[in-house]
């Protein structure tokens, strides 16, 4: 127990929650819709991630599953929690985007407020929603200049860059399906208010509480790129309980949240890039130690990993051949290897039917 009689979280603990919470102890049965809700959104910077990401969490999942989703308009794809690209229901889209606009406008203003100086940024906002009124898809690069054009002398990509960040628009399929590179198209969401009242922020905490929890104040801020947290929760202090960490910081969750056995065995799992298991936390030594997490987080990327008894033990790459490449960051035993290569090859066989399939280590 804490010095206030709260009982003390070792990172173990911690590690087991949140595995529990991102539907990593074991493979469940969830439609991608529900499972994506529950997670609280999946990073899509590249269009794979989300597919690989419900790959290690549901039972029979199929490429095609998350695909009908993305075509209907159940999923919808956008720039949201720290100004990159995530995969959310079309639900907790209108939830969230209202609580980021201020992250939003921040982000905007630091990369292209030079280049926007003299825009009535408002008057652009309006313009660009006209523009993708009725249904209209139009690219990043084409909705820049087509705003250019009302505009003489107007840097026309921080225009297109600029209503990404003001105005709550998704990039609809085929973008962001199974791999669907190329230019990022625009569609208008209807329906998503510009701010958020306090108790859609305070419900936003409650999600990310059930998605990462326990957590700090600066875990919320960290995942989210949200400021003003700390007074939001305080104001749910009376409905959440707290706990502390190792290192004496107050942990917050929803009471009645049970957590699990700090030893449940957990199995391997090969997570993709920017998975959200790594990067919801400012401390994230729940899931791997600083050294390996400098050599995980390089800049703004985030690479892929391997989790071995639930923490980080190597990275991994594909390519297109069907070999995939696990660089061990720490020992790994025979026995936990011989999991890798497996769970390894499940992988090669979801992600690149029909080709030969062969499983390295490196050094």
């Amino acid at each position: 127990m804490g010095a206030r009689g709260t009982a003390v979280l070792s990172p173990r603990a911690l590690n087991r929650a949140l595995l529990d919470r991102q539907l990593l102890l074991g493979r469940t049965v969830l439609d991608v819709v529900a499972a994506t809700e529950h997670v609280l959104g999946l990073n899509a910077q590249d269009p794979d991630l989300p597919y690989l990401a419900l790959w290690n969490r549901l039972t029979s999942f199929a490429i095609e599953d998350l695909t009908a989703a993305i075509e209907s308009g159940a999923l919808v794809r956008s720039t949201m929690m720290r100004a990159t690209q995530h995969l959310m229901s079309a639900a907790d889209f209108r939830l969230v985007r209202p609580v980021l606009a201020p992250l939003l406008r921040r982000v905007q203003r630091n990369a292209f407020g030079s280049r926007t100086a003299g825009v009535d940024l408002d008057e652009l906002v309006a313009d660009a929603r006209e523009l993708l009124t009725g249904g209209s898809v139009l690219g990043r690069p084409d909705l820049g200049r087509a705003l250019a054009r009302t505009r003489p002398g107007a840097d026309a990509n921080a225009l297109g860059w600029t209503v990404q960040y003001l105005l709550p628009v998704v990039h609809p399929a085929p973008s962001g399906t199974w791999g669907k590179r190329g230019a990022t198209p625009f569609a208008a969401w209807p329906g998503v208010p510009g701010e958020a009242t306090a108790e859609e922020t305070r419900e936003l905490v409650r999600r990310y509480l059930a998605a990462f929890g326990p957590a700090t104040v600066a875990d919320a801020r960290s995942w989210s790129g949200a400021s003003g947290l700390r007074e939001i929760f305080e104001q749910l202090r009376p409905e959440l309980r707290t706990y502390t960490d190792e290192a004496g910081r107050e942990l917050f969750d929803l009471a009645g949240r049970e957590l699990p056995p700090p030893d449940l065995p957990v199995p391997v799992r090969l997570l993709p890039e920017f998975d959200a298991t790594l990067l919801a936390h400012a401390d994230r030594t729940r899931v791997m130690t600083e050294e390996i997490r400098r050599e995980i987080c390089q800049g703004a990327a985030v690479a892929a990993t391997v989790l071995v008894d639930g923490t980080v033990a190597a990275s991994w790459t594909r390519d297109r051949t069907g070999a995939l490449t696990v660089l061990p960051l720490r020992p790994i035993s025979t026995a936990d290897r011989e999991a890798i290569e497996a769970e390894a090859l499940r992988l090669l066989a979801f992600a690149a039917p029909g080709l030969d399939h062969t499983v390295h280590f490196g050094s």
